[in-house]
Formats: structure tokens, sequence, C-alpha cells
């Protein structure tokens, strides 16, 4: 009787097996390819004027031209792969027309001092602090632009202080000619224990505005960053009154209750609609700097967002022990097919001076991931 109980069980545990292995066979895995876009490197490769930034927000401002949003900027030479006769400064932008990069130009705007020198493109009143440029959109009433504040802090260090929301009320004229108003965004904070702020990423959806941000934890000297979002009518985003904070599943006029979304972020990253997925899409270096691109998924702008995936292994981080790589985003306005996005990242050094002597560095690379399944 023992023996002939024994055998269907061990026969029940084989089926069970081969069910787990077809199961698994059949089960769909993402499918993504990564290759590198070395035209669209040489599009922002320049040896004159501008030579280099990082940041690299973009924004469609119409079919065929496309805004581009920079962080710290060089401004001088590059000679023999150095960079020479240079000045850096806190902001920059540019207007590329086309989307062919073999084709595309790309026009670079700053300002200049009376003694001609380089200034960022904007600044804050005070003249002691200075602005980064994140994310923006293009709306109805005009162009909108997220600007993060910063101060020095010690010799070499700074700190984030502010965030602001810059509208420019006729955006189809040059920038030179741009009239600028700023607005103070209320819901920030900046301590020790961890950083609070939104612009990190806009993403327009039927009748509103996704504006995304990051709530920071700082535990043992580790930096945890989460993912939080508002939304706010799209005619009404200069309307702070009009902001609603994602809480505890329900849009909320308070944020005291702020939900994150989730964790191993970065400070800089995007969130785009693929249509070919039917799915929105999260891109970033993962928590902030590191030589891995990530991306997660979700079927609303609010989550719930998957696990990430790894995207690329940036190589630069091979070519030596201070280079770094970070700003890792997409840009869905300059992708080609609707399962497909761009994607920059910036490589840089923590050693300014090995920066400054490797024009390799510290401008935007360029990637197409396509995701024909995930």
């Amino acid at each position: 009787m023992t023996e002939r109980y024994r055998r269907p069980r061990v026969g029940i545990q084989w089926a069970v097996l081969l069910l787990a292995l077809w199961l698994t066979a059949c089960t769909p895995k993402p499918f993504i390819t990564v290759s590198e876009l070395p035209a669209y490197n040489r599009l922002f490769e320049r040896e004159n004027g501008w030579t280099g930034a990082d940041g690299a927000y973009s924004v469609a401002l119409t079919e065929d031209k496309t805004l581009w949003l920079f962080g710290d900027t060089w401004i001088g030479k590059i000679r023999d792969g150095r960079h020479v006769d240079a000045v850096l400064i806190n902001n920059s932008l540019a207007i590329q027309q086309g989307k062919d990069p073999a084709t595309a130009t790309l026009r670079f705007y700053y300002r200049q001092a009376v003694d001609g020198n380089p200034e960022p493109f904007i600044r804050p009143s005070d003249g002691k602090s200075w602005f980064w440029m994140y994310d923006g959109v293009l709306a109805r009433d005009g162009l909108y632009l997220f600007l993060i504040e910063l101060e020095r802090a010690g010799p070499s260090g700074f700190r984030l202080i502010g965030t602001w929301l810059a509208q420019v009320a006729n955006p189809s004229d040059s920038p030179v000619e741009w009239h600028i108003r700023l607005k103070r965004i209320p819901w920030a904070r900046f301590s020790p224990s961890g950083d609070l702020f939104f612009g990190s990423a806009i993403l327009e959806d039927g009748e509103f505005y996704y504006v995304y941000g990051i709530d920071e934890a700082v535990r043992n000297g580790w930096h945890h960053k989460y993912m939080i979002v508002a939304r706010v009518p799209k005619d009404r985003l200069w309307d702070l009154d009009q902001w609603r904070f994602h809480a505890d599943g329900e849009w909320k006029s308070d944020m005291g209750s702020l939900t994150r979304l989730c964790g191993e972020m970065a400070n800089e990253y995007s969130v785009s609609f693929l249509k070919g997925l039917g799915q929105y899409v999260a891109v970033y270096t993962e928590e902030g700097i590191s030589d891995h691109i990530v991306a997660r998924k979700a079927p609303t702008p609010h989550g719930p967002w998957s696990s990430p995936i790894r995207l690329y292994t940036c190589p630069e981080a091979a070519w030596g022990p201070s280079i770094i790589c970070y700003a890792a985003k997409g840009h869905p306005s300059l992708s080609s097919t609707p399962d497909a996005l761009i994607v920059t990242y910036v490589a840089n050094s923590t050693d300014f001076w090995q920066m400054a002597s490797d024009a390799r560095l510290y401008f935007p690379r360029f990637l197409q991931v396509e995701f024909s399944s995930w």
C-alpha cells in the first residue's frame, strides 16, 4: 500500500514542475533594445561658445522645434580635447530646429554682462543664489519652466533652497525677447533630514498636468529619494490654489498626507506615456548617481509603479574611479515611433580639473530605447 500511493505523488510533483516550466516559457518577458545615437551626440559636441552642460530637459515648442534646458554650462573653447578660455555659468538653453540630428540646427542662448562675460540665461533677483533649469511645458497661456534655486554651502558645496515656476508669455519669440515672470512654489522642504520639491518632471495627460517631484529621506548618510506627484487643470498651472496632491489614493488640496509612490529615484527624471505599450514610463538614473539607467511602468500617471528594470549601463563609468553618470531622462517629443523613447544622460567627474581637461565629459549623451514588450 505504501509503494502504491508513493508513485502518484512523485508523478504529481513532476507534473507541477513541468507546468511551472511551461508557464515560465509562455510568460512574455520584457524585450527592450537600446542603441546609441552618435549623430545626436555630435550635434551637441561644440568647440566654441556653448561647449557642454548637464541637466538637458526638452520641451516641444512646435512639431519641428524643441527647447533644451540646461543646468551648469561651459562657455568658451575646446582645444586638444580640453576646455580653455572657459567659464561655467549656472544655466543656459538652446533651440533645436528639426528632429533629424543629421540636418537639425542648434542655437544656444545665455546672457552677457556689460563687460562681455557670459552670464546665466535666468537668475534670481538677489544676485547671490542661482537657478538650475528642470522640466517645462508649453501650455495654452505660455511656456512654463521649473527652476531649482541653490546657494553656496562651504568652500565648494551647494544646497537647494527653493523652487520656482517661470512663465514665458511670448514663447514663439526669440528667447532674447522673452517676457518672464517668476513665482515661488511654496510646497518645498530643504533640510539635513531630506528635501522635498516639485518640478522633476511634468506630464500632460487628458485635461491635467501631472507635476512630479521628490520626497527625500536621509538615513545613516544615505539619501533615499521617493517619487511624489501633484496635478492641476491644464489652464490653471500658474494658479497654485488649483494644485492637488496625490495622497492616500485621492487628490487633496492639503499635501500633509502626500503619498510616496516609489523609491530609489533621482532628482531628475521623466514620465512619458508610450502609446505602443499603453503604459506610463518613468526613466531615471538609479538612485540619482549610478552607471545604471532604469525604468518603471504604470497604468496611470500616479501608479502603481512596477519594480525598476535596467535599460543601460553607462560605459563612461569605467573610465576611472572619479567618473559619475546621472540626469537620465526620456524625450518623447523627439521619438519617432510609439514604442520608442530617446533618452539622455550625462557623464561627469567628481574631480573638477578632470572634467575641465576631458571634453568627452559633461554634455548630453543620447540613446534610443525600443520597448517591443514589457
